[in-house]
């Protein structure tokens, strides 16, 4: 009794230290504030500045057929996705900034409890290995998501929890609340789809082997399902309710021959995917490896080992899944079923990042159990791995590795200010778009753009954008692919820029050759141009200089011209 005592304020002192580590990690974001560096790619260029935009539009409670008349003359309001979501009123309420630190706090703080109460309640009970199981759930808290996620991916730990406590017939209102609230602070689509789908398989194969219906874990699983089509309600309108078309029924990323599938594989399952960075590579895959081979060899093999070779397979098999969904066997397929074209089936290697953790876990279980001679490994592999996630920091990341610019220099509000203080003019009295510059920062300013980052937007808007970079897409066939078939960034793309948006106020980049079609840009609105680099034949466009702005608290040197 007494020893049950001292480990249990061991594990207590062990959860101390991780949580204070935990909010060690996202202290930059609240002391620095405005200054601090966070990420750009599915960020600072889109998701941030989105929030923004419709927490101005006064439409995040808007009807299913509204529209933002700040972004292409008239963005669908449901490309900003549901008002029920936590993330949504986050920006609402506070500044950006600080409703993004908010965000990465609550988010990371329930990866970490829902890790550390399943590895404990399902996966590692013995009170000795308490280290194993804070350790690693630390580990999977501090793992560079995509910010914008939110527990679409880091909430898995505790939807499993859950689903497994229900299973058993172990639970309570705490189960049924958490799969009732996890649905607010997450997305279906970019997530819980993937998951709740894996959890029909594993009802699925109670139901076949052992012959258990098991009402109550399917009902679970429906109960969260509904949630989600409620949260999601303008997403269940829009498919089930005929529209105009969106952009996304021509992408086409069915291209891949076999033996480049295979090589895909095998990258995403040694390094992973920039959306669910697991930072595996150097210290868990090897342990993962080294466990799963002794084990593969082993006779007798304990439901603990036969379930760590399971999910080891299960680890590939999630990355062949993403592999071989852009290979050219779904060509015909996604051309005939608009869905399989639009939604992306590919996102199943979204649970790797809990299948990887809880992999580790076990593997480092079972070397602790070989005795004290290797328990020495255990925690030098657990200390390993939060060494080699630190430097994944943000403010390291991308205030040191990257040198980006922090929020305050990306926005720039204040040299927006004067750029529209400028104009004199009403902000929604004329359109802008931007070269070498993304357009969320103009829209994070206020300004109406007809260029734009989103996921969703009419077909018809596509083609009509297009005619205004025609001859720019010409001369580039990797922009041309890349806008033609993908689409998402209906940017100004000029062939000598290519796919780069943030020159800085210190480049030396000019554009000598640009060939806009002005008279369409006009006609859709365009009035100004908001460019990075000068460009030197502006005139051939139609374009007039009107003035450079620069500003100490930005990075970028905005050449403003306007259309003549």
């Amino acid at each position: 009794m007494l020893r049950l005592m001292r480990q249990h304020k061991k594990e207590t002192y062990y959860l101390w230290i991780a949580l204070f580590l935990l909010l060690l990690y996202v202290s930059p974001l609240f002391i620095l504030k405005e200054d601090a560096h966070i990420r750009v790619h599915d960020n600072l260029d889109s998701n941030i500045a989105w929030y923004k935009v419709l927490a101005d539009s006064g439409e995040i409670i808007g009807r299913v057929d509204a529209a933002i008349p700040q972004i292409i003359n008239g963005l669908p309001r449901d490309a900003f996705g549901t008002e029920l979501s936590g993330i949504v009123w986050l920006h609402a309420f506070f500044s950006s900034m600080t409703a993004y630190a908010v965000s990465q706090t609550i988010t990371r703080v329930v990866a970490f409890f829902g890790m550390y109460v399943l590895l404990k309640k399902h996966v590692i009970q013995e009170p000795k290995a308490a280290f194993i199981r804070i350790g690693v759930s630390l580990a999977f808290a501090l793992t560079p998501f995509w910010p914008s996620g939110m527990l679409s991916t880091l909430g898995y730990p505790l939807a499993l929890w859950a689903f497994l406590n229900i299973r058993k017939g172990d639970s309570s209102w705490k189960e049924w609340l958490t799969l009732g609230l996890l649905p607010l602070y997450s997305s279906f689509v970019l997530g819980f789809f993937f998951f709740l789908a894996g959890m029909a398989c594993f009802w699925l194969y109670d139901a076949i082997t052992k012959r258990r219906w098991n009402l109550m874990f399917l009902g679970s699983i429906a109960f969260m399902t509904s949630i989600y089509l409620f949260v999601e309600y303008r997403l269940v309108y829009s498919m089930l309710f005929s529209h105009a078309p969106m952009h996304r029924i021509e992408f086409i990323s069915s291209r891949h021959d076999v033996w480049h599938s295979l090589r895909l594989s095998v990258k995403n399952f040694v390094y992973g995917h920039n959306h669910v960075m697991t930072v595996h590579t150097v210290v868990i895959l090897p342990i993962l490896l080294l466990v799963f081979a002794a084990v593969l060899f082993k006779r007798n093999r304990t439901k603990l080992e036969n379930v760590y070779l399971f999910l080891c397979v299960l680890n590939y098999g999630l990355s062949l899944w993403y592999a071989f969904w852009f290979n050219k066997i779904w060509a015909v397929p996604k051309q005939k079923f608009a869905f399989l074209a639009e939604f992306n089936f590919a996102r199943f290697h979204f649970l790797r990042p809990l299948v990887i953790y809880v992999s580790f876990a076990l593997a480092l279980y079972l070397i602790w159990r070989m005795g004290r001679g290797w328990k020495w490994l255990v925690y030098a592999a657990v200390a390993a791995q939060l060494m080699v996630l630190a430097p994944f920091n943000e403010e390291y990341t991308y205030g040191v590795h990257y040198n980006a610019p922090t929020f305050r220099e990306f926005y720039a509000s204040e040299q927006f200010k004067e750029i529209k203080e400028y104009i004199g003019r009403p902000q929604d009295s004329y359109r802008v778009a931007s070269i070498g510059l993304h357009p969320s920062i103009a829209q994070y300013n206020g300004f109406y753009t007809l260029d734009t980052y989103n996921n969703l937007y009419p077909l018809s808007y596509k083609y009509e954008f297009r005619k205004i970079i025609e001859k720019e897409l010409e001369k580039n066939a990797r922009l041309k692919q890349y806008f033609d078939e993908w689409g998402s960034r209906c940017y100004l793309f000029v062939d000598e820029l290519g796919k780069r948006y943030d020159f800085k106020k210190n480049s030396k980049k000019t554009i000598n050759n640009l060939q806009l079609n002005t008279d369409v840009f006009k006609k859709m609105g365009g009035r100004y141009i908001f460019s990075s680099v000068p460009i030197k034949n502006a005139d051939q466009n139609h374009l007039a200089l009107v003035k450079t702005f620069d500003h100490k608290d930005s990075a970028w040197r905005i050449y403003l011209y306007e259309t003549r």
